[in-house]
């Protein structure tokens, strides 16, 4: 299961995104380190099903909205210096290994300090804690890779010593290939010679393998409050970034639990259709103007932003029955994977299970009843039957 992972400084509303995108209970408070351990919860990335392609749906989405599970990560928040100890830095970074990619949630009404400490909105720039996140988790990796460079020096000693491979041993735990490696060192100068590598090379090294291993999305939340002119300068400081109001998709997300409005996940519109007091009806005007404005409330739209866009993975049905698109059970389209763009219909037999991958014989693609080779890339909303050994 893909992991997704909350990043920014305290108060920067990292929690209650987080409340929004699982609704599950969690500390939401305006006091920096809310939270101090990390909650994991189950989010969703949000496709279209292909049942809307059929004459019924599957009853396995919301109206032909399709939500695949994605892991949430919510982490303390990180203050500058956090790479040296200050705060909860430590204990942050080391949550961040095993994310794919990364959140990076901004306070864009600029009414909080650095130190995630309320302050008038408009009175900081939020501009300034854009980079820092960055900057914490490359310095924080650099001292990883300076700590333990001696090892890498004595490999190096050997005859058959291999920087790819030796590189990838050190970096495992970051959750780095050895391709990323190999990819990282491409686009690096630097000695053959592990003992001449200066720390401005080892930080070149950890600069490129973080934005390998955990590339960011920025989320400027707080737009329900944020002036416009800080919301227009984030966009133009950061080619990946989501306006967002956390605030106002838990309202939502709430509302439709309580039977007061009709909205899912990542609809650019909502309805009332319950009671609800002069402030209530208000305060959802409110988030409605910012949905029109940026087309929802931006909760849903990061995360897909992250899984579809930064992550580069497709949505994938896997069916027993090619005809029905059901399993052996008869469920319509029981089961959606997320895989990486350009897999192969064997990836997805592994993905499935790996006896299934271990006994694939073929796949055939259920749109068009008909098999297609295993070098075949697939495609967003396939519906795929896997014949295995195993099956």
């Amino acid at each position: 299961m893909l992991s997704l992972a909350l990043a920014g400084k305290p108060n920067a509303g990292k929690s209650t995104f987080y409340t929004a995108a699982t609704m599950a209970d969690v500390d939401v408070a305006n006091y920096p380190f809310t939270t101090i351990d990390a909650n994991r919860g189950i989010t969703y990335a949000r496709a279209r099903c292909p049942c809307l392609d059929r004459d019924e749906r599957c009853g396995n989405c919301e109206d032909g909205k399709r939500y695949v599970a994605v892991e949430l990560v919510d982490v303390a928040g990180l203050v500058p210096g956090a790479h040296e100890g200050r705060g909860l830095g430590n204990q942050f970074l080391d949550e961040l290994t095993n994310a794919d990619a990364i959140l990076n949630v901004v306070d864009a009404s600029g009414g909080t300090n650095e130190e995630g400490e309320p302050v008038e909105v408009g009175a900081y720039d939020p501009i300034a804690e854009v980079d820092f996140i960055r900057e914490e988790m490359d310095q924080w990796l650099a001292g990883i890779i300076d700590r333990n460079w001696e090892g890498v020096e004595r490999k190096s000693r050997s005859p058959d010593f291999d920087i790819d491979e030796a590189l990838a041993d050190l970096l495992t735990g970051f959750g780095a290939s050895e391709y990323d490696v190999a990819a990282a060192l491409r686009t690096l100068d630097y000695p053959t010679d592990p003992i001449q590598w200066t720390d401005a090379e080892r930080e070149a090294l950890a600069r490129e393998i973080r934005e390998r291993t955990k590339p960011l999305v920025l989320v400027a939340n707080k737009a329900d409050i944020a002036p416009s002119e800080n919301l227009r300068r984030i966009a133009e400081h950061e080619t990946l970034s989501v306006v967002a109001t956390a605030d106002g998709e838990l309202a939502l997300r709430r509302g439709a639990e309580a039977g007061i409005v009709e909205y899912d996940p990542g609809d650019e519109e909502f309805t009332i259709v319950g009671d609800l007091t002069g402030g209530q009806r208000n305060g959802l005007e409110q988030i409605r103007e910012v949905m029109a404005e940026y087309g929802g409330t931006g909760v849903q739209q990061a995360i897909d932003t992250a899984v579809y866009d930064l992550l580069d993975h497709i949505t994938v049905y896997p069916v027993q029955n090619e005809s029905k698109w059901t399993d052996g059970q008869g469920e319509t389209l029981p089961d959606a994977f997320l895989v990486p763009r350009g897999s192969t219909p064997k990836d997805l037999a592994y993905a499935v299970h790996s006896d299934i991958g271990d006994g694939y014989l073929h796949a055939v693609d259920a749109r068009s009843n008909r098999r297609i080779s295993e070098s075949y890339e697939l495609e967003e909303g396939d519906v795929i039957k896997i014949v295995s050994t195993a099956t």
